[in-house]
């Protein structure tokens, strides 16, 4: 869990330098809700993959699957929540959105495929 909260510090640092510095066109204003929201997502998902790997660790990929649907539903209630809100920018709020998105779940499968080569 640390890592994701240092991933995510530094992407909080790069985005607010970014925001202060050079006031880019691609940066949406909720950047920090995003990342709030997958730092919670992240700290909710690492919680039931812990207890589902120290129940059974026969069901590790079966954990792993709805955790990766839970991100999946999760996100689409975030995204449709603000797009009912009628947020400003919808496009640059889906990108930013979306890479983050992908940001956050490459890093997951770096960190897991980097425990599993330990664990091996």
């Amino acid at each position: 869990m640390f890592r994701s909260f240092l991933f995510t510090l530094v992407l909080a640092i790069v985005f607010f330098t970014a925001e202060q510095y050079r006031h880019p066109a691609w940066l949406h204003p909720q950047w920090k809700a995003m990342l709030l929201f997958f730092l919670s997502v992240s700290f909710l998902l690492h919680r039931l993959m812990n207890i589902g790997f120290e129940n059974n660790r026969e069901k590790f990929v079966q954990m792993y699957m709805a955790s990766l649907v839970a991100r999946l539903l999760l996100s689409l209630v975030f995204v449709g929540y603000f797009l009912y809100r009628k947020v400003e920018l919808k496009q640059i709020f889906i990108v930013n959105f979306l890479v983050l998105y992908l940001c956050y779940t490459g890093f997951e499968i770096y960190t897991l495929s980097r425990n599993l080569r330990r664990d091996l």
